[in-house]
């Protein structure tokens, strides 16, 4: 068999265990919220106060570096300037037993715009609220010399408004500093310059980036929530940086007339010297823009977005603090409606029985409130946050979440990838289980798919719209593997393998793998 390789650690909780610890200082912890290549997030209780928080921890993988720790610290300190309900507050900054440094932010009990997205989609009010916050919330940034770098729908927070002041509701707030976009010294990461669908031109270029930059970002985002798509695909921050003019706003069943087409693609001047003078200017002409076309300003009550219950929620009270033991294991999240999952290529979870060579020829042919249950699930993102994962807790063991070379990319060009599995080499373990995902270029579905002679049966291609899957049985200790490749768009595909003792649990996990942005 071809050498496989390791995935590499790109988080992990506190405990460096799946169910996290009892308590981070004086925060009780419920679950884990998610995790990336930085940090892991977990919501806590506050118990003197009683009120859920998210406690934000730096990942083990970057503890002895000197420049991400400060930087991690700088995070809170910049939250902390602004006041904005807008902007994520920070409430509390400390340290684990072994130095890592953590920040406790307000809770986002409504989830994010990812969130939302993956539900449905939203009307042309709510798209138009949603923008007007978020933009309120960078402007206050940037009237603070801070810039955010990353706007995107994963770090748009949702909170629910407190009904004493008039709006039933949530409140959209932009999170999330971007501890990577200010690391532009830093060969280790892979993201330093935002997600390659929502960055500017000129920060995928490695220049100095200012306020236009996430004027651009926030043009993307307007675009993906008038029209339900993204102006482009791009799976690369090099495409990013060559990025052409946007599709037509119109189009999905919605048409735009010039006049707002004409706003959002001058927030996405290719030029930043082309764009609107700020932030709050680039709102305040969309609104006017839509306000014309729709013969006037919309009411509040078409414009809030109302309250979600199958969002995140902070779940029973936990029991307080003793000195007798930990707390029982975490409660936990309820399990929104999923879309089908995209192709992220994590090179160690792709090979069960093939290398990148034979990759590359394979592409060439082509509970109680007193006492909460254990989770029975974790959400794991991959460091782009392009690609997620819903996986039973065991098989968060071993974490690769830092992408991969696809073998029909460009050298030294990363695509985004993950694998999560029960140990580092889950795929040659007899006893192993995990999911790979990956993104890679690709213009068609292939006709055939990889071959595993571990296996006794299946494995007959089939083909649903999308995608095409085969279902391997009888493998090693009487397993299943299934291979899938999903066409994302015209130029990009999603490879997902899964390796699991049961069939039930294989297609859970395959159909809950998630993309964003394509």
């Amino acid at each position: 068999m071809p050498d496989t390789p390791t995935p590499s650690d790109s988080g992990g909780g506190p405990s460096g265990g799946s169910t996290g610890p009892s308590h981070i200082g004086r925060y009780a912890v419920r679950r884990r919220i998610g995790s990336g290549g930085f940090a892991t997030v977990w919501l806590g209780y506050d118990e003197q106060l009683d009120a859920p928080v998210a406690i934000k921890v730096l990942a083990d993988n970057w503890a002895e570096q000197h420049e991400v720790r400060t930087r991690f610290v700088e995070e809170g300190r910049y939250l902390r300037r602004v006041e904005s309900p807008h902007v994520v507050p920070v409430y509390d900054a400390g340290a684990l037993d072994d130095g890592r440094p953590y920040l406790v932010m307000a809770y986002a009990d409504q989830g994010t715009l990812t969130d939302r997205l993956a539900q449905g989609g939203v009307t042309v009010p709510q798209a138009l609220e949603v923008v007007t916050q978020v933009g309120r919330g960078l402007q206050a940034l940037h009237d603070r010399g801070i810039l955010h770098r990353d706007v995107k729908p994963a770090n748009v927070l949702f909170r629910t408004v407190d009904p004493s002041a008039g709006i039933d509701g949530v409140r959209a707030m932009v999170g999330d500093l971007g501890l990577g976009k200010a690391l532009d010294v830093s060969s280790r990461l892979t993201m330093i310059a935002g997600t390659p669908a929502y960055v500017a031109p000129e920060q995928a270029q490695g220049e100095t980036p200012d306020a236009r930059a996430d004027q651009f970002s926030l043009g993307v985002l307007s675009f993906l929530l008038l029209s339900g798509r993204l102006p482009w695909q791009h799976a690369s921050l090099s495409a990013a940086a060559a990025v052409t003019e946007p599709a037509s706003l119109s189009g999905g069943g919605r048409a735009f007339p010039d006049g707002v087409e004409e706003v959002v693609r001058r927030a996405l001047a290719h030029d930043r010297q082309q764009r609107w003078p700020s932030v709050t200017a680039y709102v305040e002409a969309l609104a006017h823009a839509l306000e014309e076309w729709r013969g006037g300003p919309s009411g509040p009550e078409t414009r809030v977005l109302p309250v979600n219950p199958q969002l995140t929620q902070p779940g029973a009270r936990p029991q307080p603090m003793t000195s007798t033991g930990p707390l029982p294991p975490p409660e936990a999240p309820p399990r929104p409606r999923r879309r089908t999952g995209a192709l992220v290529a994590a090179a160690a979870a792709v090979v069960l029985a093939l290398g990148v060579g034979g990759l590359a020829g394979y592409l060439a042919q082509q509970a109680s409130d007193d006492e909460p249950a254990p989770p029975s699930e974790v959400t794991v993102t991959d460091v782009s946050e392009l690609l997620s994962v819903t996986v039973p807790p065991t098989w968060t063991t071993a974490e690769g979440l830092d992408g991969w070379q696809p073998p029909n990319g460009a050298d030294g060009e990363l695509a985004a990838a993950m694998s999560v599995g029960t140990s580092p080499d889950w795929t040659t373990d007899d006893a192993g289980q995990g999911v790979f995902a990956g993104l890679l270029a690709g213009d068609e579905l292939p006709d055939t798919l990889p071959a595993h002679p571990e296996c006794d049966g299946g494995g007959q291609p089939s083909t649903s719209d999308n995608r095409v899957t085969a279902v391997y049985t009888g493998c090693q200790d009487d397993g299943v593997v299934v291979e899938r490749v999903v066409q994302l768009s015209d130029a990009v595909l999603l490879w997902v393998q899964v390796r699991s003792g049961d069939q039930p649990t294989a297609k859970q996990v395959v159909d809950g793998v998630q993309y964003y942005g394509f």
